[in-house]
């Protein structure tokens, strides 16, 4: 028992409100496409700034290159004048070196030289891996970038060497990466209230639909779901959830009434059992004409008590699902014969009229037990509620869609308002009047039920002051 409470316990914990799992949703999708963004930014920028800054070195080279092919050098004052000039204009550092290596741009004091000469061995080796071309561009570094090429002047060799380090500009990168970060952090923090303002509006509906459906759920039919909500689907669960309401309302209250009904159903026969039991032990016991009407009171009694039970039972089974229906061919005219010739009592004892217009020899698939109680049910029902003739009328005709059953009373008909709820397992008409047949008010509801296990049309077609007409399509057995 403790492990269950614990495993309880721990299930409860796991639930989580809708508007936190919202707000978390929406704050790491932000995060997670802010975090994206700021990458993929950096990662282009610096890779657009890197081919920018190889587009420059490898311009201002190439201009270098023709303008000392074109102007032959003379002195290394020229030249100097010349690189200097092109150095500045094009924000790079350039170096001329001739084919033994001496620098030629810039001069340079002898403590230095070691230096260049690691700038000369570096574009003899790039040059020497790409000896069908005259020029290269290449990086030295991951923050510059460099461009040699050999270049002729005055029937002379010489090595053009350009480059510019981005040091300064991946300065500025960083800056600008460091001012991402602070706009990114800040579109988080922007993104959590917003989502967290989002998630409140989208769960507020539903946690006031909730509230309202636990109020149902403590009985409280009155409660309204209708509200102004902006979200399709809230409005769509409040109106089902009305429907629910209205349903749930209309059965409670009939069921209430099945329960008055029923409960006096059982009390009355038990009661007539009960004191005819006594009459015959204290009065009639020796009396053998009264012991024997006592005693038919005490199995008419005892017959009503077991049609009543009967009936509750076999609506039970039909909502349950547990009845069976093995479908046999059967011939449906001589069940409809039978079914009305059970009424015979009443047309000779009571003056009722059952005129009956039948097709012969007219067979259905279905269940004969079932289909005979439908066809009791329904002409049970036209005689109780026919009216001041006692004429009922029985019809089973071939037609197109199958085998038309009917039974059509003279009664005053069923109002418009009840003719949806006449089916319900606890409707009873506000009728009051004597019933020839003795029922427990549940045949109508045994009659869907039955004939929708067996997916058969059926409908009632009724007007007031010009009684009813209920109508079964049986399909026909070929």
């Amino acid at each position: 028992m403790a492990q269950e409470r614990k495993k309880r316990g721990r299930r409860v914990h796991r639930k989580f409100n809708i508007s936190l799992v919202l707000w978390i949703t929406f704050a790491l999708f932000a995060v997670v496409l802010l975090a994206l963004f700021a990458v993929v930014q950096n990662i282009a920028l610096n890779r657009r700034y890197r081919e920018q800054l190889s587009e420059e070195v490898l311009t201002a080279g190439k201009k270098m290159w023709v303008a000392i092919e074109t102007m032959p050098i003379s002195t290394p004052d020229d030249i100097g004048e010349r690189m200097l000039s092109l150095s500045n204009q094009y924000s790079v550092s350039s170096y001329l070196f001739s084919s033994d290596g001496s620098t030629i741009y810039p001069m340079i004091p002898v403590s230095e030289r070691e230096k260049f000469t690691e700038i000369y061995d570096l574009i003899t080796c790039n040059l020497a891996e790409c000896p069908e071309h005259n020029s290269t561009l290449f990086s030295n570094s991951k923050y510059d970038a460099s461009y040699a090429a050999r270049v002729s002047s005055a029937g002379k060799d010489y090595y053009l060497y350009v480059t510019r380090t981005i040091d300064v500009q991946s300065q500025l990168l960083g800056k600008m990466v460091v001012s991402s970060v602070t706009t990114g952090l800040l579109a988080v923090v922007l993104a959590f209230i917003v989502s967290g303002f989002v998630s409140m509006i989208i769960s507020k509906p539903i946690s006031e639909v909730t509230e309202k459906a636990k109020e149902l759920a403590r009985g409280n039919y009155d409660i309204d779901f209708k509200g102004d909500y902006y979200c399709s689907e809230v409005s769509e669960l409040s109106d089902a959830l009305n429907h629910a309401r209205t349903e749930i309302s209309k059965a409670d209250k009939m069921q209430k009434e099945l329960i008055a009904n029923v409960s006096h159903d059982f009390k009355t026969p038990l009661t007539m059992i009960k004191a005819y039991a006594s009459m015959i032990r204290e009065i009639s016991g020796d009396d053998p004409e009264k012991r024997n009407k006592h005693t038919q009171v005490i199995i008419d009694e005892s017959d009503r008590l077991a049609m009543l039970v009967n009936d509750v039972l076999d609506l039970s089974r039909l909502q349950s699902g547990i009845t069976g229906f093995e479908c046999a061919v059967f011939n449906l005219s001589e069940d409809v014969y039978s079914a009305a010739k059970r009424f015979d009592y009443l047309v000779e004892t009571q003056g009722y009229k059952i005129e009956i217009d039948v097709d012969e020899d007219l067979y259905t698939l279905a269940n004969p037990e079932r289909v005979g109680q439908v066809l009791y049910n329904l002409i049970g029902n036209a005689v109780n509620y026919t009216g001041d003739d006692k004429t009922v009328t029985v019809r089973l005709k071939k037609q197109e869609d199958g085998l038309k059953f009917e039974v059509q009373d003279s009664g005053k008909g069923i109002p418009e308002e009840e003719i949806s709820t006449i089916w319900e397992r606890y409707y009873r008409s506000s009728e009051t009047h004597k019933r020839p047949v003795r029922g427990s008010g549940l045949g109508l509801s045994i009659v869907k039920g039955i004939l929708d296990k067996h997916n058969i049309n059926y409908g009632v077609v009724s007007e007031v002051g010009k009684g009813s007409c209920f109508w079964v399509i049986f399909p026909e057995a070929k």
